[in-house]
Order: C-alpha cells, then sequence, then structure tokens
C-alpha cells in the first residue's frame, strides 16, 4: 500500500525542521483559500505541507518558479481568524516528505508527498554531547551570554533539527541539513559547521550580539 498523501503546499523563503514551532501571517488570497480549505477539516488533520523556495519569492502571482524537492509537514496548532480576512496561524514541523508531484488545480499548490523515514545513523550517540557542547560555545559568542548546554536536548534528533534550525545559514545550507539522511551524519555537519563558524567569531570579536532567543525556532 502506497504511503503517498496529497497536501496543500505552502513555499516559504525558509527552511522548516520537525519539531520547529512557525507562526504564519496569512494575507494572500491563495493562502486564505488554503486556510478556509483546512477549516474544513477536522483540527486533527489541518496539515499542509512547507517546501523551500528554489527559484523565485513568496509573493506575487508568479513569485514561485521552483521549491526544493523535500519539506516538512506543518501541523496546525491554531488558526486565528482576523476582521479583513487575514489569518494567524501557529503550526508545528512533523515529518519530512519527499514532493513526488506539484499540482495546481487549485488557486494554491498541491504536492503528492511520500514521508522520508527518520534515521538515528551508527555514530549519533558519540556525536550528540559534542555537537550540545560546541553549540553552546557558538550560542555563548553569538548573544554574549554565559555558555551552557542544560537547555539543549539530550536525544540526537531532536537536538540535530534544533541545530539546523538555530544556527545561522543560508536556505541552501539550511536546506542540506534537513535533507541529510540520517541524525548521526546531520551531527557530524554541524559540528563541522560550528567548529567553522566558532572559529571565525573568535577573530572577530566587535560583532554585535544577535539574541537567539529572539526567533520562531523553539522545538517542541
Amino acid at each position: 500500500m502506497s504511503s503517498e498523501r496529497l497536501l496543500p503546499t505552502f513555499p516559504l523563503g525558509t527552511v522548516l525542521v520537525p519539531g520547529l514551532v512557525l507562526p504564519l501571517h496569512i494575507f494572500e488570497q491563495r493562502y486564505r483559500d488554503l486556510v478556509g480549505d483546512l477549516l474544513d477539516q477536522p483540527e486533527e488533520d489541518r496539515e499542509f505541507v512547507i517546501v523551500a523556495i528554489r527559484d523565485g519569492h513568496e509573493v506575487g502571482s508568479d513569485g514561485v518558479r521552483g521549491v526544493h524537492d523535500v519539506g516538512v509537514i506543518a501541523t496546525v496548532r491554531e488558526i486565528t481568524p482576523l476582521d479583513d480576512g487575514r489569518f494567524d496561524l501557529v503550526t508545528v514541523g512533523s515529518t519530512r516528505v519527499r514532493v513526488e508531484e506539484l499540482l495546481t488545480e487549485r488557486s494554491y499548490l498541491q504536492a503528492k508527498v511520500s514521508p522520508l523515514p527518520e534515521q538515528t545513523g551508527d555514530d549519533a550517540a558519540l556525536l550528540a554531547p559534542r555537537v550540545r557542547a560546541a553549540f553552546a560555545t557558538y550560542r555563548g559568542l553569538i548573544t554574549d551570554s554565559e555558555e551552557s548546554t542544560d537547555d539543549l536536548p539530550e536525544d540526537p534528533g531532536v537536538l540535530s533539527y534544533l541545530v539546523a534550525a538555530a544556527l545561522i545559514l543560508d536556505v541552501p545550507d539550511r536546506q542540506r541539513l534537513l535533507e541529510v539522511p540520517d541524525d548521526s551524519a546531520r551531527l557530524l555537519a554541524e559540528l563541522q559547521r560550528l567548529r567553522h563558524e566558532t572559529a571565525l567569531l573568535r577573530t572577530l570579536p566587535s560583532l554585535p550580539a544577535l539574541d537567539l532567543h529572539t526567533t520562531p525556532q523553539s522545538l517542541n
């Protein structure tokens, strides 16, 4: 039996990862239509796919010219209708999926998607403590705060996605982390990136501090 599903699709200029809470403000008519169709579904079935834009931009009828092949299903936690027909949504990333086919019959895109398995890999348990320590150091340099690993998850998979969401990366680099096939390979890539970025930050002590805690990057 095929596990392929047909879901509404929302291209964005950012990468959603599993576990990430992502608020969305809906104002374009096609995405108002999408939310209207979600409201017709039972609350537990209100899901759509978020895929990062590879070519083009978010707004406008001809804005999106190409999307990446791997995205994440966004589960809708909350829908708040506004007086002028717009909506505020709170979503959370759940399952990685591969986009098999894009359909354009509706005002918004739909996609036939198939789930991508989450695999641990051989060295995830060994790499996770190193990544926790490296990320705490990196975050301390970015935020100019005391380094700590107390608030970082120990689970390798959860940790790998938190770091993928919180690293200061462009869309292609974050997308590559999303597409890595297992936790071990993702953690290794992140450890290498963290060491590189930390070395750079230590040579640039005059950079203004950035508050990572103000970005919508909380993992549940």
